[in-house]
């Protein structure tokens, strides 16, 4: 997995701080439906072309070839299933630089070259639309720019000479993408007027170059990024305004979208798809529609997802998941914008042909036609030796209704087993006990509602004890903690210093990344501390507090003297 999902993130901290202490503009906004979208030739293709589905780390791969960074070669058998499941368009992301040969003519290596165009003709042929670019050559040497004008530009008009001539003669649904995440310097965040300027050069140039380049290419639909492919105001309207000068009416914007920050890697305690996250999805797309769809300017959603799948699927609570992509996937759709998930092999297992998570993809593919239901939680804790209690659990119904309850495939008794009131369910003790009757740690019974419409919700019945850790030593490259979860399930961790402050990386908050700064492992029993946590650790005592999603919270202390460690249990 590619590190400039990580880099996106380092910019959204500061960000950030401003969201955590100022009041959100619209959390408190009216409910908002379908909005009109102006039609043309180019948004009844980009309509077309929903759903869509990125073929990631594969071609953009910056190593020797397409497998060298662990996925397999591409098969016309992908490709296929690809089609079969439901999507009608595929992103192709290629970075060219390691394949361009010397100056002047930059010759792009030619079996490359007709590699790529072999899986564009199995991509059209499975009746998909296509989207092809030039990906992380904008970090590895576009955003040189600024120091390198001529040579960067030169570069780039010759990639794209090539490959404008090589797919002239190719069906109108190949698009192409003129660059991925454009920026002009090695962080992220920057903008301003050189930066715009730079990126209208390119569009610009880009834009010259396929539409004389013969064939079909006078006409192809051309895809336009704004700055970094970020949503904020300044880069929508520096876009709006190359679309203008462009004045050319096949032209599409894109943007990517990897949620709220701090969400989206689970990080100051954002455990939950809040009010917060939601809202990011609401501000962020209204002004993309604002901006841009009801300007008549066609937009896809080139990719989306969650940060920190870079690191796990697991790193958000699956139920939180869900909840995400139930409601950014309807948000979108609202405003007329396609999407196209980013899959760097962490959805779909390309050597099985099978979904990692088929509940995740059966709610991305509920979402692509209505609504589905979801819940306050999807967890249902019982603390072990203790009576049960009834559970009531608050439902977001989005339009649907709750039909039934079943477990293990049989339908559940309403009345006996399970009541509704309104939008609230109750899971009655007299079930819960039954289903836990084994006493034994962990998920006991998954209940399944069904609702007349869209996916189903699944809430996970799991019997606990307060976790146990134990006390250990180490060092700062290899430091886990010993635990029993006790059925448990990790949500968060704090770290403060003995002595005041928070401690670790990203110390504006006491609340750590899960992945980054620690992980539980189920498998091993062990809460493993990274070298990235300590690497930003003083010398000293440093309290740890692990939050589980039970709502018990476990106190540790670690000791570090140079790379050193020594893990206590207890206060």
């Amino acid at each position: 997995m590619h590190s400039s999902r990580r880099l996106i993130g380092l910019i959204l901290a500061a960000s950030l701080m401003l969201a955590l202490f100022v009041p959100s503009a619209g959390a408190d906004s009216p409910k908002k439906s379908a909005l009109p979208v102006p039609k043309s030739n180019m948004q009844s293709y980009v309509e077309a072309m929903q759903p869509g589905w990125n073929l990631g780390n594969t071609f953009d791969a910056t190593g020797e070839d397409e497998t060298s960074w662990g996925n397999p070669r591409v098969t016309k058998q992908l490709i296929k299933h690809i089609a079969s499941q439901g999507y009608n368009s595929i992103r192709i992301p290629i970075t060219w630089d390691q394949r361009l040969g010397a100056a002047p003519g930059y010759a792009i290596d030619p079996p490359f070259l007709d590699r790529v165009e072999e899986v564009v003709d199995w991509s059209l042929d499975a009746g998909l639309y296509v989207m092809i670019n030039l990906h992380h050559d904008s970090w590895l040497w576009v955003n040189r720019m600024g120091a390198e004008q001529d040579a960067v530009l030169a570069r780039y008009e010759a990639a794209w000479t090539q490959i404008a001539d090589r797919f002239k003669n190719h069906s109108k649904k190949l698009s192409f993408e003129s660059i991925n995440e454009p920026r002009f310097s090695d962080g992220w965040g920057e903008s301003g007027e050189a930066h715009f300027a730079m990126l209208h050069e390119l569009n610009a140039a880009f834009h010259a170059i396929v539409r004389s380049s013969g064939g079909r290419n006078a006409e192809r639909p051309l895809v336009l990024p704004t700055l970094e492919t970020n949503a904020s105001q300044d880069r929508l309207d520096a876009l709006v305004d190359t679309v203008g000068a462009l004045d050319d009416p096949n032209l599409i914007a894109t943007v990517h979208y990897y949620g709220f920050w701090p969400f989206s890697v689970n990080i100051a305690g954002f455990t939950r798809f809040n009010e917060e996250t939601k809202n990011d999805i609401v501000q962020t797309f209204d002004r993309v529609y604002e901006s841009l769809v009801a300007q008549g300017i066609p937009v896809i959603l080139g990719e989306y997802g969650l940060l920190g799948f870079d690191k796990n699927t697991g790193t958000i609570e699956q139920g939180e998941k869900l909840k995400f992509f139930e409601y950014l996937l309807h948000y979108v759709q609202e405003r007329g914008i396609t999407h196209m998930v980013w899959d760097n092999g962490q959805h779909l297992d390309r050597r099985a042909l099978k979904w990692n998570d088929p509940q995740l993809f059966g709610m991305m593919k509920a979402s692509w036609k209505g609504r589905s239901a979801v819940a306050e939680t999807d967890l249902i804790y019982l603390a072990k030796g203790a009576a049960a209690q009834d559970v009531s659990i608050r439902l977001e119904p989005n339009g649907n209704k709750l039909t039934e309850l079943r477990h293990g495939g049989k339908k559940l008794r309403k009345g006996a087993d399970y009541t509704v009131a309104g939008d609230v369910l109750t899971v009655k003790a007299g079930l819960l006990a039954k289903l836990t009757a084994s006493g034994d740690y962990g998920e006991n019974a998954e209940l399944v509602a069904d609702f007349n419409k869209g996916q189903d919700w699944t809430f996970d019945v799991i019997v606990y004890d307060v976790p146990v850790l134990q006390s250990v030593a180490g060092t700062t490259d290899d430091f886990a903690i010993p635990a029993s979860f006790n059925g448990d399930r990790l949500a968060t961790m704090e770290a403060v210093y003995a002595a005041g402050g928070n401690a670790g990386p990203q110390n504006w908050t006491p609340f750590k990344e899960f992945g980054y700064a620690f992980s539980p492992s189920y498998e091993t029993n062990e809460i493993a501390l990274t070298p990235n946590f300590f690497n930003e650790v003083n010398d000293g005592e440093v309290i740890l507090t692990f939050h589980f999603w039970s709502g018990k919270t476990v106190k540790y202390t670690i000791a570090k003297t140079g790379s050193s460690v020594v893990g206590s249990a207890g206060e």
